[in-house]
């Protein structure tokens, strides 16, 4: 067990209200923006959904010592601006200093496990605007999965837009990832053509009862100029799982140059690379800010 997971525990079991006490003091960003004018967030929130997977490995992001180091290395280079997380991981980031000046955005609906039948059935049951708020924190993200032959869906919806009403009304940022799914032999599927992205931008767009605060997180597929074209709230890129580096890092440059586009947000592909420099990554991503 290493040195940060040994002070974790024993904070953890011997003086919990540390934790809230570091949220409370914590430095915040200054701004949402780094000096590149863009957002470069680390995403974090994939193990609580049981993705743990990174390429053939499928424990890959369950060994949390591993996870955490990875993460300080990324929190720690310049032009990053935040992460992305559930509380667990982020009280962890907190305890050891590592969300100082950042921006720090909650994940708030897990339940849609990976590859469970009740993937569409995702409730809200990680963070809410209200513990958001408290933590001091910037904002929620929720995934909102629009299956059109799965019932659960108008749930989904009406818990999207509970999410970015209590959000707005604390003003924080209400992070919306949107796709149109399907079941296909018996597990989810995202479509990623053009038409689908943009039919599922069209529809987060519009839950709420006001869209001030609303961000969307996008997939990079193709006509990115057509789908962005679809709304003008402000969007960030996901990375999602790259099995080409530069194929991946040419598209998003390519997709950064649009007006609503403020940054990335990208976990797995920059945590954990094929060439398991971290640092290089992360320093290649936010050279194309």
């Amino acid at each position: 067990m290493s040195d940060k997971v040994r002070a974790i525990v024993d904070v953890r079991v011997r003086n919990p209200e540390l934790i809230a006490a570091a949220a409370a003091t914590r430095a915040r960003a200054p701004s949402l923006f780094g000096g590149h004018g863009r957002m470069m967030i680390i995403a974090a929130d994939h193990p609580a959904r049981g993705a743990n997977a990174v390429g053939a490995d499928p424990l890959a992001m369950a060994d949390r010592g591993e996870l955490l180091d990875r993460l300080c290395v990324a929190l720690a280079r310049p032009g990053v601006t935040g992460v992305l997380a559930t509380a667990d991981i982020l009280e962890d980031l907190l305890l050891l200093g590592a969300l100082e000046g950042k921006t720090v955005l909650g994940s708030m609906n897990r339940t849609g496990l990976a590859g469970s039948a009740f993937e569409i059935d995702d409730r809200f049951a990680c963070y809410d605007a209200e513990s958001l708020a408290r933590m001091r924190f910037d904002g929620g993200k929720m995934v909102t999965r629009i299956a059109l032959d799965d019932p659960h869906t108008p749930g989904a919806l009406t818990d999207t837009a509970h999410a970015v009403n209590e959000l707005a009304d604390r003003r924080l940022i209400a992070m919306i990832e949107p796709f149109l799914s399907r079941w296909t032999g018996g597990r989810i599927t995202n479509d990623l053509t053009p038409e689908a992205v943009i039919r599922s931008i069209t529809i987060a767009s519009g839950l709420g009862r006001t869209s001030a605060y609303t961000w969307l997180k996008l997939p990079v597929v193709a006509e990115m100029e057509r789908v962005l074209a679809s709304s003008t709230l402000p969007a960030v890129l996901l990375g999602g799982e790259v099995k080409d580096a530069e194929v991946a890092f040419a598209a998003w440059q390519k997709a950064l140059s649009l007006p609503t586009v403020q940054g990335l947000v990208v976990g797995r592909s920059l945590l954990y690379p094929h060439d398991a420099d971290v640092a290089k990554a992360v320093d290649t991503a936010v050279g194309l800010l």
